[in-house]
Formats: structure tokens, sequence, C-alpha cells
């Protein structure tokens, strides 16, 4: 998959993402090895995140976390090479020394010159490195100022939501001292705990299991459900065998009656043959209808049991919304003082069963719900008094099941969102023609919100105005397989529903037919099932629509689309009414075959990205289903539509242009490097694509035509080396030059990676120069042709 475009970040914005992400696998390493353990790829890991964020920080400058994360890394390639035993009593510095680059990476003085971060970093390194001599580990002195207290404070009865001051509290230990309590600035009901339980009822109750071995037996419960129904066709066979045989048992009797009507004599050995055949058709019958009922039975039951099964193991790996959630009593507090405005944070069905994998990426996107509506939703005191409520805000989260799906709400009660303000911004963007906006329903204009980098607010701040927000909701919630929606009251409330699945390993799904084939598309991304007829159907500009609710809706062949082999549409056709950020099309299917339950099957990795596909599955058959991926399949649509409308003239002026400028691809697990080195080519004029690691990298140039490749050695999945030697391996592409750009600086270093086949071999200081962009120019010339 290709990274996402991140070029209106700054550097210091792309450090402060890549320090969050390395941060958090540092300190889960560092609590795999406190938990004893060590495996190699678990060292290997805090090495190579390490690693990145040295990198990193010597891109924007921080050289106090420079020193820090190469401290760090030393620690780790000391254990690595075995010279050096991580214990559980190290655990303490290292996640103290985790933590001050997380800190450092938030902090707004980082680079001030009298910035108080040197002295830490100096009594960090110094622990570090006595730790790495043999001394036994201390306390850091110095501790990094954090924005925010490790743990949330206990929950509290109600407080008032004014902005009364905290004295500062003295420095603290990270992940050695508590937090010290502070006086939150939300209103909540009180909390009460439940009723202990008698020591005895609570024992053997809870097992450790793996999330990995967790995983598997809901895919190995999820294939036994599928599995099982399977005996549902056989079970239908043997009735219709049963039918058959009725009907044989009814005529041999009718030809008993119509030779008894016809008085015709028959011999005696004959007359008994026949009344052998009707005595043993009717056992026969009667043996096979006793057989099938409990055939029938064993089958009902087994499908209840996979289905109890199924449910049990579902519930296994369901963790309460309260998990995931537990930050944001503490981050609505922070933003109500920080914006200086009185909320009232509330939270019903906080147990409601979530699955950790969807639970596990919930929390982003729900705060970005949060900051929201906290910022953008909810009005300052006085604003609330003078339109007759009351002066603290609500906000209030709900969770629960409903029809087989997840249901998550957010609900604030302020101003509502401004659809007029909405319709001018869009235009204003150029997003719409002020004619079509003028028409758009408020439906179609709230979807503009989910739209990258769209946003109401004129003024960016920390909190919000950046426009990212509710993308990352969308996409979040399209990743997983469901769906998102705002709803809004001017003047009373704005209310986001994230409609999701239960769990990820079995969906539920509608089967169409496709050239032949089946495909399923999960009911999460249907908006509608319909019969178009061909007299409803009418075409402008070589277009086809037709109307629904008094929407024009655009019509395209699925097996167009698909690329599968067309057939001759019926009347009334089926039709599958798909959207995705706006758009909305309708798919021509060739026959509806009904809804499934499907186990999920991811597809091989060496695929890549399978064009408008998602995952398989196996139907009670046996025969395989593709599962559609819906976002990709509406992009495929409009790509199409789009270059329908280019005359061939303008088609081929358009990809003479493209071929007229080089491309590059650039290979980087660092997203700060990564940008950096896109911005630097861009700015010189050359079209540049990104991959995040050797295997994404390889995945691109299989799939495209690159003038150039410049790559980073240490990455996840595949290094540099590998992929370097793929590349030169191959026969018709390698003759692509190779730009290795990596901080290691050793001799060997570059040697190894000119042996694997490199062009040339820089180090990550040439980008303060000339030196970097000399080379690209000296290997493939100016940007143009």
């Amino acid at each position: 998959m290709m990274a996402d475009d991140l070029s209106g970040f700054s550097m210091l914005e792309l450090f402060r993402l890549e320090a969050e992400s390395q941060t958090a696998v540092l300190s889960a390493g560092v609590l795999a090895i406190e938990e004893l353990e060590r495996s190699p790829s678990t060292v290997e890991s805090l090495m190579r995140a390490a690693h990145s964020l040295k990198g990193a920080a010597r891109i924007v400058g921080l050289d106090p976390a420079v020193r820090v994360a190469h401290a760090l890394e030393d620690v780790f390639v000391a254990a690595g090479k075995g010279q050096f035993r991580v214990r559980p009593e190290h655990a303490d510095l290292l996640l103290a020394a985790i933590d001050f680059l997380g800190a450092i990476a938030r902090a707004d003085d980082a680079l001030t010159p009298d910035s108080p971060w040197p002295p830490r970093a100096d009594d960090l390194v110094a622990q570090l490195g006595a730790v790495l001599a043999g001394s036994p580990p201390a306390a850091p002195a110095h501790a990094p100022p954090t924005s925010q207290p490790l743990a949330a404070p206990a929950a509290t009865t109600s407080a008032t939501g004014g902005e009364s001051q905290q004295p500062p509290a003295e420095p603290t230990v990270p992940a050695l001292v508590p937090a010290p309590p502070v006086e939150p600035a939300i209103a909540a009901a009180p909390v009460e705990p439940p009723a202990p339980r008698p020591v005895a009822e609570q024992a053997d109750r809870v097992v450790r299991v793996s999330a990995d071995s967790l995983t598997r037996l809901v895919g190995l419960a999820g294939e036994s459900l599928v599995e099982t129904r399977q005996l549902r066709p056989f079970v239908d066979a043997l009735l219709q065998l049963r039918g058959a045989e009725v009907e044989l048992c009814d005529r041999i009797a009718v030809f008993e009656e119509r030779l008894k009507a016809a008085d015709v004599p028959l011999p005696a050995a004959l007359a008994a043959m026949l009344a052998g055949i009707r005595d043993r058709a009717d056992g026969c019958l009667s043996r096979l209808s006793e057989h099938i009922e409990d055939f029938e039975g064993f089958a009902r039951r087994n499908e209840d049991l996979s289905n109890r099964l199924h449910h049990e193991v579902i519930v296994s790996r369901m963790r309460p919304l309260a998990d995931g959630i537990r930050g944001f009593p503490r981050l609505v507090r922070d933003l109500a003082r920080t914006l200086g405005k009185q909320i009232r944070w509330e939270v019903r069905g906080e147990q409601t069963g979530v699955d950790r994998d969807i639970l596990d990426k919930l929390e982003a996107p729900l705060s970005h719900l949060v900051r929201n509506a906290v910022d953008h939703g909810l009005e300052m005191p006085e604003a609330r008094a003078a339109a007759g409520k009351p002066p603290a805000g609500t906000v209030r989260l709900e969770a629960r099941h409903r029809a087989g799906m997840l249901q998550i709400t957010l609900t604030d009660d302020g101003r509502g969102i401004d659809v007029a303000q909405l319709r001018d911004r869009a235009v204003g963007r150029g997003l719409v023609e002020q004619a079509v906006a003028d028409r758009l329903s408020e439906l179609e204009l709230l979807e503009f919100l989910f739209l990258p980098g769209f946003s109401t607010k004129d003024r960016v701040t920390e909190i919000s105005g950046r426009g990212v927000g509710l993308d990352v909701v969308q996409s979040m919630v399209k990743a997983v397989g469901g769906s998102v929606r705002v709803a809004t009251q001017p003047g009373r409330q704005t209310v986001f529903t994230l409609q999701l699945p239960i769990t990820m390993s079995v969906i539920r799904a509608l089967l169409v037919e496709v050239g032949g084939e089946p495909y399923a598309f999960p009911l999460t991304r249907i908006d509608q099932i319909l019969f178009c007829s061909h007299a409803d159907i009418r075409t402008v500009e070589g277009r086809q629509y037709f109307d629904r609710d008094g929407v024009s809706i655009g019509l395209v062949m699925a097996a167009q689309i698909l690329d599968a082999p067309a057939a001759d549409p019926a009347d009334p056709m089926p039709v599958v009414v798909i959207s995705d950020r706006g758009q909305q099309f309708g798919l021509i299917v060739d026959a509806f075959l009904g809804e499934r339950d499907l186990e999920v099957r991811p597809l091989d990795p060496r695929l890549g990205k399978v064009p408008d596909i998602n995952s398989a599955s196996l139907l009670e058959n046996g025969n395989p289903v593709l599962i559609v991926d819906v976002e990709d399949l509406v992009r495929s649509i409009d790509n199409v539509l789009a270059g329908r409308r280019l005359s061939r003239v303008e088609f081929e002026k358009l990809a003479e242009q493209a071929r007229q400028r080089k491309r590059i691809l650039v290979v980087d697990d660092s997203i700060t490097v990564r940008e950096l080195e896109r911005q630097l080519l861009q700015a010189r004029g050359y079209a540049v694509d990104v991959a995040v690691d050797g295997m994404d990298g390889w995945n691109a140039i299989r799939s495209g035509s690159y003038d150039l490749v410049v790559t980073d050695v240490d990455m996840p999945r595949m290094d540099g080396i590998g992929l370097v030697s793929l590349l030169k391996a191959d026969p018709a592409r390698k003759e692509i030059p190779v730009v290795i750009v990596s901080y290691k600086d050793r001799e060997e270093d570059r040697l190894r990676g000119l042996d694997a086949g490199a062009n040339r071999y820089l180090t990550k200081s040439s980008f303060h120069d000339a030196t970097f962009i000399d080379t690209i120019v000296d290997l493939i010339g100016e940007p143009t042709r």
C-alpha cells in the first residue's frame, strides 16, 4: 500500500507523528522484556525503532533526542549481539528515556536556545551508558515535563467546570511515581463501584491467552461456523431425493390401480414381483425419511453448536469499551481548561463488548470526534446562558449492539453545524460549483466534512482546524468494514454515529453474480439494492442515470469495472447502490444470490493490493467468493467515468505530459525522512511516489514504472539490501538506478550496499547540502526528458 500524502505537514509535525508511533513500539518492547519475553524479534524491533527515532530527530535538529535515542540504540544493539542482558530492573530507566523522547517531541520549547531538555538528556545518556557498562540502574535525576499524567486520575464525584488554577506539580519520574491528582474541569455523575464478589468465587476465573492465539481461535470458530452450514445443501439434496422416492411410489401405486381398473390378469409370479417392488419402494421411502430426520436434526444441532461456539469465542475476544476510553475524561478536562468551557462528560454502555482489533483502532478516531465536539460544537458558557442553555455543555458517548452490529454515537448539545457555512466553504474551496451546491441536500453537504483537509474553522489551533480529524475517522471506520454518518440540529446538537462490525472474522454480506462468478458486498457498505427498469434510465452526455427519491444516481455495469464477461442485462435490472465520500453509484449486476455470513480470509500478501477486492471467503458448496472493497470500487468507477469524459486528443496529451516527467520511488519507514526526500525531489520537478518499507516498495516497482529508486537500509518486512537485490535480479528492471540513503556511515555498510547493486550510497547528512539532489541529477538527469 502506498503511503498517504503528508506533504502538508512540517518536519516537526512529522517528527511528532513518528515519535508517537515509535515510542509506542519501544514501550511495548520494554514491557515485553519486563515480562521476561526477550525474543530476538522483540530486541530487533526495539533497535529499529530507536534507530528511526534518532534519524528523524537529527532531521529536525533535536540534538537531545538524538543523543537519548542513540544511547537507547546502543543498549538494544548490545543486547541483540549478546553483549548485554536487558533485565526487568532496567525497565524503569528505559521507560523514562522513552517518555523523554515522547515528551520532547510534544514540547513547544524543544528547539529554543534556553531549552531545559539538554540537561535531562545528559542525565539519561549518562545513566544508560552506566547501565551498559554494568552499573546498577538508578532513577533519573531529571524527568521530562509531560503535558499530561501518564495515568488518568481516579474517578471523582461531580465537580465544577470553572477555571480554578492548579499549583504546578513537582517533576516526577515517569513510570516510577504516579502523577499527582488534578482537579477535573468536567462534571461527571458519581460512579458506583460494583459490589466485590467473594474471594472463592473470583479464584481461577482468569487465564492469560495471547492475542494471536485468540485471533487464530476466532478464525477457526468462524471457519467451523461456515463449514457447518455446508451441511444444509446435503439436507436439501436428501429432501429432493425423498421427493423423487415419493413420486416413484406414487407411480407404482397408479400403475397397480390402472391394471386393476383394466381387469388385466397377471401371472402369479409377475403379481408377486410387482407387490415386492411396491413393498421395497415403500420400505426405502420409510428408511430414507427416518435418515433424513436424523441427519436434519444432526445438522440443526451442529449448526446451533457452531453458532454458540462462535459466539463464545467472539465474546472471549471482546473487551469493554471502557478499556479504550480511559483517557477520555482527562482529555475532555484538559480541553475544557484550555478553551475556558464547562463540560459534562457522559458515557453510556461503557461495558459494551468491542472486538479487541476494532477497539485498538477506535481511540484515535473517537479522540478526534471528542476534540471536534468540544472545540467546534460546544459554546462558551456565556453564549450557552444567552441561548437559554445550562452553562455546562454535555458530550455523551453511547455504545450498544444493534442488529448484529456495534453502534457508537457521540452527541454534543452545542451549536450544531451551520449547513449554509458548510456550503459556502465547499464552494470557496472549489470542491463544487455554486449552482450544484445550491441543489445539494443537507445529508450530501455534511459528507464534505469527511474530505481530507476540509475544515469549517478559519484558524488552525493545536486542538483542531487542520481538517484531518474526520478524514481519519472515516478511514478507520471504512478499514474495518463499517460506516459513519453525521446528523445535526442547528442550535441544539450534533450526532456522529459509527456503525461497526461486531467482529472482523465473519461478515454479513450480499452475494451477487457478475460474469458468471459470485461476488460479496459487505452489508454495511451497501446503501440500497433495487430493480431498475430500462424505461427508468436516462442518458445525459453519454452517461446513464436513474432517479431514486429525487436523486440522480449514475449507473455502471459491474462486469466492466470488475473486468468480467458482460451478460445481457435483464429487465428489470438488479442494481446495488454504493457510495463513498459523497460519491454514489448504481452497479448493475447479473443477479442477487442472497445474504450470507462469510468467514473472511485475507488474500495472499504476495498478490499485493488486488484492485477492487478486499478479501475472499468460501461458500457452502466450497466455491470461492471474492469480497469487494467498496471504497476502492467507487474510486475505480470514478476513474473510468473521468477517463471517458476525456477526448482521445486530450488523453494522449495528458499521457505525453506524464511520460515527460521522470518518476522516482522513495522507500523509507521513517515518515520524517520519507517526506523530506519527497519534498526535495518534487521541488526539483521530479514526479515522486513513496513506499513505507521494502515489501511495499517492491510491490510498487512491479506495478509501476520508475526512473530511479531511493531507499533506506533498516526497514521492517524487507530491508533496503533485500529490495536492491530483488531489483537487480529482475532482468526487466535491473537497469533502474538505486540510491541508498542511510544513517550508517561505516565503510563496511557502504560496501555492503554497493555490493548488493546500489549505484550510490549516501548518508542522510547529504540532505543538508546539494549532494542528494546532485546525485539524482547525475544518475538520471533533469526532471523532464
